[in-house]
């Protein structure tokens, strides 16, 4: 990953909209891919200002969210496709690193027969959900390429992308957020290519060296690149920064010298009777001697002398490139103004349909955003993230069986207090001695209103308020005398009692609620503490401390504390309304206590002369 000064856009919306809209009516080369953009490749002396015609050429293409819509395209870039300005050849690519978090990538695509004080027009393709497999990604350079190093791993052994598989030997350090993705840090070990047919010289061979260095203090004889010992030996190095080829005892003579911690571009060019050294695209020594016969292996770097800094994109051809082909290389690759006017992404069209379809709605783009954090997500944050699921799934299960318990309960009580409206002006009309009078309260309730207001937590309360009375009227003669005081006293304290036990009833579950609620923001909390302990223990343990190495692991392990938030907030809104609904109920029961009392009583009072406190008169 580059660091963020150094994404440059690879189109200028505005300022080249006429582009796009010129070529507009082109025809659509498959349906299957919904979204497609032209490309622009100028030369003219308003960008690259190239001296003359590079030929085939394989150039970077740098995306961003500014210019290309990573949200409607596969996660790993699998559905890009480059195809030719007549709509029908598709031109080959390499994908060097593609992130859809970030929102970047960086592709080279081979362009063929690139022309000079021009613009070359191609259109890139995506929104395929299943694309085929596409070209070969080492047939994006041409045959005269021998070895193509983008240092796209991580600690590994740099790889090399064409097809001669002249990998290095050994891992090399990484350098995060280099100029084009990853780059390689020398430092004290020099970095080997091992022998090879295809990296063998033989005497006045053709050669080009292609590459990016960024010099991290300017040393004495620093040496670069290096292959073979003695008078034949080989070697490019910065001495104090000047760039200097050596070939046994010669040397190139001395320029000016490059920036130390500034990106430079050096390339070689050997043509069987010169050496020809360029910087940043131009000219700029001459040695007057072809290559020697060489097999051993190149390395990159010395133990004691070496070039210490940054290396990125180093390239080997077997054939001298032209001085367009050099700089068209400086240029495209370099952070420049006019890298921006070299390569041109003009504006997308197409959608969900292919052509004529409409733009992917923004919040999908956004939504899919997670699904991306999601993918950097490391073990400890899903534990965590399991937890707060395993409490959604039991909130909202206590939640959903809550509220259908609270509808059915009112329903019965709005038929009970119907029925119970005309039964409280004459208590006397129930035979208490008769259960079934005092179920049916009084006779008044058909079978299907019965289902329902059995259901009412009030109608449970009637139930043990009218079971009391029949239990004390039944004892004796008491059924003529009354309800003493006592009486009344002890009825009241069994309707409290199912007051109690009807107000846990309606409670059970809630707990579970509160347990999310309190619970859940902590359980993420905790995930996403741990994760970032962990990310900066990777940082800490890898020694390279960018945005771009950072920002992944922190936004996964920002995602635990934002589930845990998603349990909680629902969590607190339903167990409030709940909570409200119960209270009512509650408030109904204590209500209807009082009503039960005070009927009870007006209607079964004790007799003239009887004693009101459980006694007889004398």
């Amino acid at each position: 990953m580059k660091h963020p000064a150094l994404i440059l856009p690879v189109s200028l919306l505005l300022a080249h909209a006429g582009i796009a809209a010129g070529d507009a009516g082109a025809a659509w080369w498959n349906p299957a891919w919904t979204k497609r953009q032209t490309l622009t490749l100028d030369t003219s002396g308003d960008a690259a200002a190239l001296p003359g015609s590079p030929g085939t050429a394989t150039v970077l293409v740098r995306l961003s969210d500014g210019n290309f819509p990573f949200a409607s395209a596969r996660e790993d870039g699998s559905d890009l496709r480059f195809i030719a300005a007549d709509g029908k050849t598709a031109l080959s690519h390499q994908i060097e690193s593609y992130d859809n978090l970030l929102n970047e990538a960086f592709v080279w695509v081979k362009v063929p027969d690139i022309g000079a004080s021009g613009k070359t027009t191609i259109h890139l393709y995506s929104g395929n959900p299943a694309p085929d497999a596409g070209p070969k990604a080492a047939e994006a350079y041409d045959a005269d390429t021998a070895l193509v190093w983008h240092f796209a791993g991580r600690g590994a052994a740099p790889a090399d992308t064409t097809g001669n598989n002249n990998s290095a030997t050994a891992p090399a350090t990484t350098a995060e957020g280099s100029l084009i993705g990853n780059g390689l840090r020398l430092l004290a070990t020099p970095v080997t290519l091992p022998q090879s047919p295809s990296l063998e010289w033989k005497a006045g061979q053709a050669l080009t060296l292609s590459t990016w260095i960024k010099p991290a203090a300017l040393q004495d004889n620093a040496v670069l690149l290096s292959r073979g010992e003695g008078a034949s030996s080989f070697q490019l190095l910065l001495n104090q920064g000047v760039p200097v080829i050596r070939l046994g005892t010669q040397a190139s003579a001395a320029g000016a010298p490059v920036a130390a911690n500034t990106w430079s571009h050096l390339a070689l060019v050997a043509d069987g009777a010169k050496l020809q050294l360029f910087v940043n695209g131009a000219p700029y020594a001459t040695l007057a001697a072809g290559l020697p016969a060489l097999a051993a292996p190149i390395t990159l770097g010395a133990e004691n002398s070496g070039f210490a800094g940054e290396v990125d994109e180093f390239t080997l051809s077997t054939t001298a490139r032209s001085e367009a082909w050099i700089k068209l290389a400086a240029v495209n690759q370099g952070s420049t103004d006019a890298a921006q006017r070299t390569v041109v992404l003009g504006a997308g069209e197409g959608g969900e349909g292919g052509e004529g379809g409409g733009e992917q709605s923004h919040l999908m783009e956004h939504l899919s955003l997670f699904g991306d954090i999601a993918n950097n997500m490391m073990f400890d944050g899903w534990i965590a993230i399991g937890v707060c699921a395993i409490m959604i799934v039991i909130g909202w299960t206590v939640a959903v069986r809550k509220f259908l318990y609270l509808n059915s309960i009112e329903k019965g009580t709005k038929v009970f207090l119907e029925r119970w409206k005309h039964l409280s002006t004459d208590l006397t009309a129930l035979d208490h001695g008769d259960r079934s009078s005092i179920s049916t309260l009084g006779g008044k309730t058909g079978e299907d209103e019965q289902h329902l207001i059995e259901r009412s937590p009030l109608y449970h309360i009637y139930q043990i308020g009218s079971e009391e009375i029949r239990h004390r009227l039944d004892k004796g003669d008491a059924r003529g005398q009354g309800l003493n005081g006592r009486s009344i006293q002890a009825i009241r304290a069994s309707l409290d009692a199912g007051l109690v036990h009807e107000s846990h009833r309606l409670s059970d579950g809630l707990v579970y609620l509160t347990i999310s609620i309190a619970g859940g923001p902590y359980v993420g909390l905790l995930g996403t503490v741990v994760g970032v302990m962990i990310t900066f223990a990777i940082i800490a343990k890898s020694g390279e401390v960018n945005v771009n190495s950072i920002a992944p692991g922190i936004a996964s392990a920002l995602l635990a504390t934002v589930v845990g938030l998603v349990v909680a907030i629902p969590a607190l809104f339903i167990y409030s309304y709940l909570n409200g609904r119960i209270k009512n109920s509650l408030g109904l029961m204590q209500v209807f206590i009082d009503e039960f009392v005070a009927k009870m009583a007006e209607f079964h009072s004790p007799a003239a002369g009887a004693d009101t406190n459980g006694g007889s008169s004398h």
